[in-house]
């Protein structure tokens, strides 16, 4: 059985979001994965983008 996600499905809908906004911003999709991550707390950009 699969680990319960540490993250509620809110924070993690908007951290999408939240990337999906700001990804022009950025020279990559993982500049955006980490700066959206260090923004919201969330552990890694490889958490964020495992959300995704």
């Amino acid at each position: 059985m699969a680990r319960p996600s540490f993250y509620p499905p809110e924070l993690r809908r908007r951290a999408v979001r939240m990337v999906a906004e700001v990804l022009g911003d950025y020279p990559n999709e993982s500049a955006a994965l980490r700066a959206v991550a260090e923004k919201l707390g969330i552990g890694s950009a490889q958490t964020l983008r495992n959300c995704m």
